[in-house]
């Protein structure tokens, strides 16, 4: 059995079976992410990191490749996910600078660092509603668990995250009151009139192809991100962020995801699945046929 101490250094993932380990390798997590992206921006001091020091206006599909191999790692990713949060704090320790009110910031202020993680947790909830099911309050309160699991993985100190649901949607409104806005990477990652590159990934028959056929593609493609980063956003964050979104909006919303609900659960494997999530799966199945 091993120590506390080095429990501290090398927190295990969530466990297999767990909220997580279905929710956020399922193709369904894609559509969630931009939403919790966007209001992690909506917080000044990380829209100023972002803005100042993330690539993801010249390389967007890069870096959103990086940043879904990151987060599949803290799930699936075994011994390999304390390693993952431990190159994150280190990618993180010189970003540092100004916000967008004039405040010093650091990427790894608790305040900061913590934000960024605890956005996952509402939006993980208001989705599922949407493309998958409603959550119990009891998977709600394992999602929680799990969420905390995570952070000590990323290296955020208990102290620094509430510990329990009941305390978290206190801390989650009093920071949509004081410190969520409209930041100007917000305003891009809503946008969509802004220039995007095509991706330069895969075949180079492929790549060509999206080049050629990118002006028709994109604005179709924009529109479909600001519906559902907005969309699949927690009402009371949209609002602080002051988001529009009408009735309309909500019901063509609905449909929508009414689709994905019926169509995703019946899907191989191989298509329902993200690749880390798939191959943790497989091995998890193997170790408990083998009575691991």
């Amino acid at each position: 059995m091993s120590s506390p101490a080095a429990e501290a250094r090398n927190p295990a993932p969530p466990p297999p079976g767990g909220v997580l380990w279905s929710l956020s390798g399922d193709i369904r997590a894609l559509l969630m992410l931009p939403a919790a992206l966007t209001l992690q921006v909506a917080h000044p001091a990380v829209g100023a990191g972002v803005d100042e020091h993330s690539v993801f206006r010249t390389d967007p599909w890069g870096r959103g490749e990086r940043s879904l191999r990151s987060l599949q790692l803290w799930v699936y990713g075994g011994e390999a996910a304390a390693e993952e949060g431990r190159r994150l704090r280190r990618l993180h320790r010189t970003i540092q600078g100004t916000d967008t009110r004039g405040r010093r910031y650091h990427a790894l202020s608790p305040a900061n660092y913590a934000w960024v993680h605890a956005t996952g947790f509402p939006v993980y909830q208001y989705a599922a509603r949407h493309l998958v099911r409603p959550l119990t309050p009891a998977q709600e309160r394992a999602l929680y668990r799990e969420w905390l699991q995570v952070g000590r993985i990323l290296g955020i100190h208990d102290r620094d995250m509430p510990q329990t649901i009941e305390e978290f949607w206190p801390y989650y409104r009093k920071v949509l009151a004081e410190e969520i806005e409209s930041t100007p990477v917000v305003e891009d990652l809503v946008a969509t009139d802004r220039p995007v590159p095509p991706p330069d990934r895969g075949p180079l028959v492929l790549r060509l192809s999206l080049r050629l056929l990118w002006p028709v593609l994109l604005p179709p493609l924009a529109r479909f991100r600001r519906f559902v980063t907005i969309g699949l956003m927690p009402p009371e964050a949209r609002e602080a962020i002051g988001l529009e979104w009408t009735d309309a909006q909500e019901r063509a919303l609905r449909r929508f995801c009414g689709v994905v609900r019926r169509v995703v659960p019946v899907l191989p494997e191989r298509l329902r699945y993200l690749p880390y999530a798939r191959r943790a799966r497989a091995a998890h199945r193997r170790a408990v046929r083998a009575g691991e």
